[in-house]
């Protein structure tokens, strides 16, 4: 039964514990880029309520001084969406890097998965055909006497 370890083990189990921190570089990732959208849903849902706000205080508004306030507003909201829009840009980036990182990860694994499968398969053989020699030798033995 010697003959049966899988010399690559240590390297089998190093390629598992890549790939389980390649997950969650992955998951860490994904939360990140759907944290960023969420952030930008609020900066529109924001300027969107303003939006409303003003076109319903439109009449109502006296001074030029309320006016410059809604517009600079405005302004600086843009400006949060433009670099929020950039953020998710990158960390789309990010994720899609991650993912094909945890690809190589799980390919790597897999081929080392199969050389054992692989090896352990040949030593089932070798032991099945050592049984079956075995077993012929007694019989032939059996037989002479």
């Amino acid at each position: 039964m010697k003959g049966n370890i899988f010399k690559l083990e240590q390297v089998l189990s190093y390629r598992r514990e890549m790939e389980k921190i390649r997950v969650q570089e992955f998951a860490t990732a994904q939360d990140g880029l759907f944290l960023a959208n969420r952030e930008l849903e609020k900066h529109e849902q924001r300027v969107s309520e303003l939006t409303h706000e003003f076109v319903r205080c439109q009449g109502d508004i006296a001074c030029i001084d309320d006016i410059r306030m809604y517009s600079d507003f405005f302004a600086r909201k843009r400006e949060d969406i433009k670099q929020q829009k950039e953020h998710i840009v990158l960390l789309d980036q990010i994720v899609d890097e991650k993912r094909a990182d945890l690809v190589e990860a799980s390919k790597d694994k897999k081929v080392l998965e199969l050389l054992r499968e692989k090896k352990a398969e040949e030593f089932r053989r070798e032991m099945a055909a050592k049984e079956r020699n075995f077993l012929d030798e007694l019989s032939i033995q059996k037989k002479a006497m």
